[in-house]
């Protein structure tokens, strides 16, 4: 039987990868826009070209956004920002989502370990942690897909790899292992996980397993340039510099990736409190995993 599958910040990047990887399965596909700005007309392209149904509601209209939801088997959010859409929007999708009688909700975690970090060492994650409060409260049944850092980070957005200094940043420990998956990885594992009904609460998955040390190997192996490593401090100095950077802050909070949101990342892997221990790779059969080496190779080919 066919399953209605419906897929909230569609129109993100992740968003989309989701879509195009459940369009792949037997599926019925549909992508949830507020019907307002950029949003709409990113919406109408991924339909065109996947193949799937719009349909429209804000977040703050209950009625609509339950209407928009019947019939619907699976909820996948892969919605992205600060409190207002992590905690506030998720929450009204999962509130309307129970009253349409959705049988499962996939929130938008994709990241590390949120689990186990010190209260106030990263936002993002505590957001992630008290939505998640809210929804293991819900009469809903809920997987969250944790997978690590995104790889595709290492090519530029995440300032590990300075491809012009020849170095590899560590902070603590060279030696600490890193937890990274392709956001394509993530999406086929998502519509996997929707596509599941016996998913347990938490699906881990990791492309590769590197550390700061590997990497620069694996660069100076594909370059034949001496890329060294540059410690920059503890993960502990790293965690107060984030502190001060959020204080100081002039759009505070209701900045997406500030850079100390960005040094908490790091604060979160270079500790090792994020890292992952239940790692099922082999939940859905053989699959081709990305690693570093391959993701770093096709950028300096670039």
């Amino acid at each position: 039987m066919t399953t209605t599958v419906l897929v909230a910040g569609a129109t993100g990047d992740l968003g989309g990868r989701i879509v195009r990887a459940l369009r792949t399965h037997d599926t019925r596909v549909l992508v949830l826009t507020r019907g307002t700005g950029s949003s709409t007309s990113a919406a109408g392209r991924l339909a065109a070209e996947q193949g799937v149904d719009v349909v429209t509601a804000d977040y703050t209209d209950h009625g609509a956004l339950t209407s928009a939801l019947a019939g619907v088997d699976v909820v996948v959010s892969a919605v992205s920002g600060t409190r207002t859409v992590i905690v506030d929007a998720q929450r009204a999708l999962l509130a309307a989502a129970v009253d349409a009688g959705v049988a499962r909700f996939v929130p938008s975690d994709y990241a590390a370990d949120y689990r186990s970090i010190t209260p106030g060492t990263n936002r993002n994650f505590e957001l992630r942690r008290e939505f998640a409060a809210t929804l293991d409260a819900a009469p809903i049944r809920a997987t969250s897909v944790l997978n690590g850092a995104f790889t595709d980070m290492l090519t530029g957005q995440a300032p590990l790899v300075l491809f012009d200094r020849q170095r590899v940043l560590y902070w603590s420990s060279a030696d600490q292992v890193l937890d990274f998956t392709t956001k394509d990885d993530v999406a086929r594992t998502t519509a996997h996980v929707a596509l599941d009904p016996a998913a347990p609460r938490v699906v881990e998955v990791v492309g590769d397993r590197v550390t700061a040390r590997g990497i620069a190997d694996t660069m100076s192996q594909l370059t034949g340039t001496p890329f060294r490593l540059q410690w920059a401090g503890t993960a502990g100095t790293l965690s107060a510099m984030a502190r001060v950077g959020r204080r100081l802050s002039r759009a505070g909070d209701d900045e997406s990736f500030p850079a100390w949101q960005g040094m908490q990342y790091f604060v979160s892997m270079f500790s090792g409190e994020a890292a992952l221990h239940h790692v099922a790779n082999d939940r859905y059969g053989d699959q081709d995993w990305t690693t570093v080496r391959d993701v770093l190779a096709a950028h300096l080919a670039a």
